[in-house]
């Protein structure tokens, strides 16, 4: 667990940077950080969506968890997690670029997302878990610092939350590193990541203003993603001729 600490970290000493940049932005300013930063997530999110095998499992994993998330009302209930914690803490923060939540809570949900949404956040963890290399994690460390002051500096000390969430999400993978390694595969985590950077593309277009997505409810996907990859192996190997 020691490199998931270590990322963490990272994400809390990368929010506290973007909260001194973003008590000194103007109004114009924080306008061009909120459009860097959707154009880098935005590049991050279709390269990692462009790693499918499959756009049929993509597709089907995004319709099937979207519908899933919508129905369950995943989005909403992190925004209220999220507007809860900001009731609760000393100083609230201005909700002036929020749409369905406020900036913390909107912060809250895209960081964590971002953070966790890549196949290394699973690569990296199984290999701290099972071998002790620590080597992928510290990279995205180094990553997740750097986007954790851009998103602090758009959206506020939301982000910081998402360092609980890489806790408890990579951490899942480090301690069943040895169980979880042989289910996901190779197939696995590329379309886990795919989904992933189709949501990171979503939280690109909300940054950017082009269409609100409402990207929590898509969630399931990464869940759906892998197992999709898994099932149709399973066919082409039994059934050759689909």
């Amino acid at each position: 667990m020691i490199a998931t600490y270590i990322n963490a970290v990272s994400i809390i000493i990368g929010s506290l940077l973007g909260l001194l940049i973003r008590g000194r932005l103007s109004e114009k300013f924080k306008e061009v950080v909120f459009s860097a930063s959707g154009l880098v997530t935005l590049t991050i999110g279709l390269s990692m969506a462009m790693q499918t095998n499959s756009y049929l499992v993509l597709l089907f994993s995004l319709v099937l968890g979207g519908f899933i998330g919508y129905l369950i009302g995943i989005e909403d209930g992190i925004l209220r997690f999220g507007d809860w914690i900001e009731k609760r803490s000393p100083k609230k923060v201005s909700s002036e670029a929020a749409i369905g939540g406020s900036d913390f809570a909107k912060g809250f949900l895209n960081s964590s997302v971002l953070f966790c949404s890549g196949a290394m956040a699973v690569v990296g963890s199984i290999s701290a878990g099972t071998v002790g290399d620590y080597n992928l994690i510290l990279i995205k460390s180094v990553m997740d610092g750097a986007m954790a002051i851009i998103f602090t500096a758009a959206y506020g000390p939301g982000v910081l939350l998402s360092a609980g969430s890489v806790l408890v999400y990579q951490g899942i993978f480090t301690i069943g590193g040895s169980a979880l390694a042989p289910l996901m595969k190779e197939s696995g985590l590329n379309e886990l990541s795919a989904a992933g950077g189709v949501l990171l593309l979503m939280i690109a277009f909300n940054l950017i203003g082009v269409k609100q997505f409402r990207t929590g409810n898509y969630l399931p996907a990464l869940l759906l993603a892998p197992l999709f990859a898994s099932l149709g192996k399973i066919l082409s190997n039994s059934l050759p001729f689909l």
